[in-house]
């Protein structure tokens, strides 16, 4: 596993385009092989009838890390795949608020040919406090996804 990259380099080659993940103002906090932490605050506009998270937004938070983790941070020899979710399972435990910060850890469980298998938390925290490894917030979703690598179009 290489090391963490460290937040004043915290780019990815696939957010270059990214315009969702733009719209959702996500902040890459970390990046590593196999590993993605990412943030984004969540605003009005993000919020379902009941005045909670949307679980799409849960979810599309979520699925940004996930393929963060899923593809190399760093240049490869092989630029002639892509690495894409084959499938995924959610499950919302709690619910999250207008303001709090959103923060999904993703790591790689399995990988096995072009095939691979990632596991992403999501948590909830109360605007202004920082997430940290050690007090990440309250866990308000679970997300398994499955990957799989393609040859790029």
């Amino acid at each position: 596993m290489s090391e963490v990259a460290p937040a004043h380099t915290l780019a990815h080659p696939i957010l270059t385009d990214d315009f969702a993940t733009e719209w959702m103002g996500l902040k890459v906090l970390e990046l590593g092989d196999g590993t993605a932490t990412v943030s984004a605050t969540l605003r009005r506009e993000m919020l379902n009838g009941f005045g909670i998270a949307h679980g799409g937004m849960l979810f599309a938070i979520a699925d940004s890390a996930f393929a963060l983790a899923c593809n190399p941070h760093a240049p490869a020899e092989d630029h002639n795949t892509i690495t894409v979710a084959a499938g995924v399972d959610v499950n919302f435990l709690a619910p999250a608020h207008e303001g709090e910060t959103i923060t999904a850890v993703a790591a790689q469980r399995a990988q096995a040919g072009r095939s691979g298998v990632y596991d992403v938390q999501v948590f909830a925290s109360p605007a202004g406090t920082a997430h940290t490894a050690d007090a990440p917030g309250r866990l308000v979703a679970e997300f398994r996804g499955r990957s799989r690598t393609i040859p790029r179009r």
